[in-house]
């Protein structure tokens, strides 16, 4: 089975881990031995937005951060096409986030469940594992 994993808990997983709340660590910690994370593009975009907006210090170059992930053979970035997008836009939640309706509509599309510490996420998607 897959696993998504939303941007807080991929900046968390690749960055400091022990803000991962223990299942959630722990999922994490099978993710690595499965090599099945998948991770929206959009992730990486909210991503840079906090870099740029200097709410987020990698530690490292952004694009260097990004390579190291698509090198990663544990999670994927996942390119949203039309599809996603179209059922992020049907889901039947009044939640505006493109970004959260995106990583719910990926999660649903893969049958899979949702590390994410976002409390909207996990009030409307029954699969979150926090």
């Amino acid at each position: 089975m897959k696993i998504v994993l939303d941007t807080c808990a991929l900046i968390w997983w690749s960055l400091d881990p022990d803000r991962l709340s223990n299942i959630a660590k722990n999922a994490c910690i099978e993710m690595e031995k499965t090599k099945n994370g998948l991770i929206p593009s959009i992730s990486i975009w909210e991503i840079a937005i906090k870099v740029k907006n200097q709410k987020l210090d990698l530690g490292v170059d952004l694009n260097e951060y990004v390579a190291a992930l698509k090198k990663s053979d544990v999670v994927r970035i996942v390119p949203i096409d039309e599809n996603i997008w179209l059922k992020s836009v049907n889901l039947d939640w009044h939640h505006r986030d493109p970004a959260d309706r995106v990583v719910v509509a990926l999660a649903k599309d893969n049958q899979s469940p949702i590390i994410t510490c976002d409390r909207h996420i996990r009030d409307f998607y029954p699969q979150v594992i926090w």
